[in-house]
């Protein structure tokens, strides 16, 4: 199995080549809406962005000053990694620019970029509860700063940085754990000065970028869904080539070998700065366990599809310091107990995870309350439940995993995508 390519370098492939100096091309682009949306930003912005094939593109780079203003609003969808990093970005454009999205989008907090970038000179408008839209205006300077995150997070984490690419001075971000690293890693890719020294990540204004090859490699949050699905289906053996698996995204691989997963790592080499490996998975009894807290933020975009794994594992699973999956594209915690409680899981939400007693999903409909994650992930419950499970709403699949249901299908999985009325 090739799962589609990550979304996080994805997108950031985009940003990087668009503010370079010189051509970029980049191989295995994930062709799903949330990394069209920042392609279409760009281009909007005077960028041109050659699509050869659904996952090539070629980007000819207009410097760090060479960004136009955009005509309108820019219409992000549903993706909270291109708000949030273009914020920082745009903070230090000479040009006004507003950030828009759809209906989830718009309910997503946006304060924890909000506030430092206004700490560091930024003027930015938000509705009153800290939402969405963003009114950035332009024209203003920016000062480096060093900021301490209160919640690990590579989004705000990477906006601070875009940021200071444009700011006097140095600017410095003070993790209290780690988040993942794509930005500091692909930086340096495009000739940037990223210095890390423990839980410090700085770089100083006024660098340029140089534009390059960029190789994006499988998406290890979607071949986290044919992890947990071939682990639970017994007689499974699967290869998926080209994984990811940069030691800040890993989280998942540690939680499901701890509870018992025969996974293993093969050929492993480098696309770039970002390691990858051939993901090996066989069928396995999975068994309860405690996740450990240092763990949580190294899975945090895969716990939809862990806690399905937990459902089918022999006791309990306790998850803890997780509060960050209430506010993604849907509150993951709540909508991941109201669903297993639908299949007969005995789950327990807390206020920063979940309390599960393993047991054998039966048939049942989920409401995805239109996040991808969720749908994806009880679709793997869906295979070994006792009976049909059908998953509404489930449009926005394609935001990171298109081609999701024959996927699966041409590997085994039962699965039919019907249309809704």
């Amino acid at each position: 199995m090739r799962v589609p390519g990550d979304k996080s370098i994805s997108h950031r492939a985009v940003m990087f080549g668009a503010i370079a100096d010189g051509q970029t091309r980049v191989q295995g682009f994930l062709d799903g809406a949330d990394c069209l949306a920042t392609r279409d930003a760009f281009r909007g912005m005077g960028v041109a962005i050659f699509q050869p094939e659904a996952t090539t593109l070629e980007i000819d780079g207009v410097g760090t000053d060479g960004l136009q203003p955009p005509p309108a609003a820019i219409d992000l969808g549903n993706s909270g990694t291109s708000m949030r990093l273009l914020a920082g970005l745009l903070a230090g454009q000479p040009f006004d620019s507003e950030l828009v999205g759809d209906d989830s989008l718009m309910r997503r907090p946006m304060m924890r970029v909000v506030e430092p970038l206004r700490s560091m000179g930024a003027r930015i408008d938000c509705a009153r509860d800290g939402r969405a839209p963003l009114r950035i205006h332009g024209g203003v300077r920016l000062r480096g700063m060093e900021y301490a995150m209160p919640v690990a997070s590579a989004q705000v984490k990477s906006c601070v940085l875009l940021a200071g690419l444009y700011a006097e001075g140095e600017t410095c971000v003070i993790e209290p754990g780690p988040s993942r690293d794509h930005t500091e890693r692909m930086l340096r890719g495009f000739g940037c000065e990223v210095r890390t020294r423990g839980k410090q990540v700085s770089l100083r204004g006024g660098s340029r970028l140089s534009g390059g090859e960029v190789k994006v490699p499988g998406d290890l949050s979607s071949a986290a869904f044919a992890l947990v699905g071939a682990s639970l289906l017994p007689g499974s053996d699967l290869l998926i080539e080209g994984v990811g698996v940069n030691p800040t995204r890993a989280g998942i691989l540690d939680i499901l070998r701890l509870m018992g997963a025969d996974i293993s790592e093969h050929d492993r080499r480098d696309y770039g700065d970002e390691p990858v490996a051939d993901l090996r998975v066989r069928s396995a009894s999975l068994r309860g366990i405690d996740i450990p807290p240092e763990l949580v933020p190294l899975a945090i975009d895969e716990f939809p599809v862990i806690l399905v794994a937990a459902a089918c594992a022999e006791g309990e699973t306790r998850l803890r310091g997780a509060a960050e999956l209430r506010v993604k594209e849907s509150d993951r915690i709540a909508v991941m107990a109201e669903g297993l409680d639908r299949l007969g899981i005995a789950a327990r939400a807390t206020d920063d995870g979940m309390l599960i007693e393993g047991g054998c999903p039966r048939a049942g409909e989920i409401h995805s309350h239109g996040d991808h994650r969720i749908a994806m992930a009880f679709a793997m419950a869906g295979m070994v439940a006792d009976g049909p499970v059908t998953i509404h709403d489930c449009a926005n699949v394609g935001t990171s995993f298109p081609g999701f249901v024959s996927l699966m299908r041409a590997h085994g999985a039962q699965m039919d995508e019907v249309a809704e009325a």
